[in-house]
């Protein structure tokens, strides 16, 4: 079950715990994977945990351009493109009434409009061959919201919304587009916290424990796969129970 033999897919922000974790799950299902961030040498780490089918194609996704070039270099490197993960962002995480103008466009910029022009480059291929998987990586703090963090939830509130318009545009294209949401997930980025931190939200989660990023990359596999082929405009929340929705 849940196998990707020979499925082509571009992940972005590969070289993060979140995306080399759900990089190689692909991998480890059979797909093709083409990794992307702007850390060469992280992606070169990640890509020598991974298969010899793996190829990496780097992009700074603050360059429009790059970005919309991005999906057909994959493509080229892996003889097609069957699934996009977008699953790069930023925090820029300020007050509201601190916000600089630059800290609120750099986020959306990056978190939104780049994920934008990354569903939208892959969709003429997409509707072509008549299937494809889109996931777009949100957050929890999406639904819930976070004081400090008003860029970064709307980037990925809107970021839910347009992948849920997206999804009624292609569905009868055979192509599925999702979000996961994950909560707080053990990553460097949380690994950063200090010992009170990380109390005072556990013990908020239900489960009494941080995310692992296998937690996120089974579900990616999942919808990437097959059999959630009539799971689609949904964003499946992962987050030990913190939000329950």
């Amino acid at each position: 079950m849940f196998a990707l033999k020979d499925k082509k897919a571009l992940v972005t922000g590969a070289s993060g715990g979140i995306g080399s974790a759900i990089a190689q799950a692909l991998d480890s299902a059979g797909a093709h994977v083409a990794i992307s961030g702007t850390r060469a040498e992280k992606l070169q780490a990640v890509a020598a945990e991974m298969s010899d089918r793996t190829q990496i194609v780097p992009c700074d996704l603050t360059d429009s351009a790059a970005v919309d070039a991005l999906p057909g270099k994959a493509s080229e490197a892996l003889g097609g493109l069957d699934i996009l993960i977008c699953n790069a962002g930023v925090t820029k995480d300020n007050l509201a009434m601190r916000m600089k103008d630059e800290e609120w466009q750099d986020v959306i910029d990056i978190n939104l409009s780049a994920t934008f022009r990354l569903n939208r480059a892959v969709l003429r291929g997409m509707m072509k061959q008549r299937q494809g998987r889109i996931l777009n990586i949100a957050s929890v703090v999406a639904v819930m919201g976070n004081p400090g963090q008003m860029n970064y939830c709307a980037s990925k509130a809107g970021m839910i919304g347009m992948s849920k318009s997206l999804a009624q545009e292609v569905a009868s294209r055979g192509i599925t587009v999702n979000c996961i949401a994950p909560g707080f997930i053990k990553t460097p980025m949380t690994d950063a916290l200090n010992e009170d931190q990380q109390k005072r939200i556990t013990d908020n989660i239900p489960a009494g424990r941080f995310g692992l990023p296998a937690d996120i990359a089974a579900s990616a596999v999942f919808l990437c796969s097959e059999e959630a082929s009539y799971i689609t405009g949904q964003t499946i929340h992962i987050n030990g129970g913190l939000l329950m929705v």
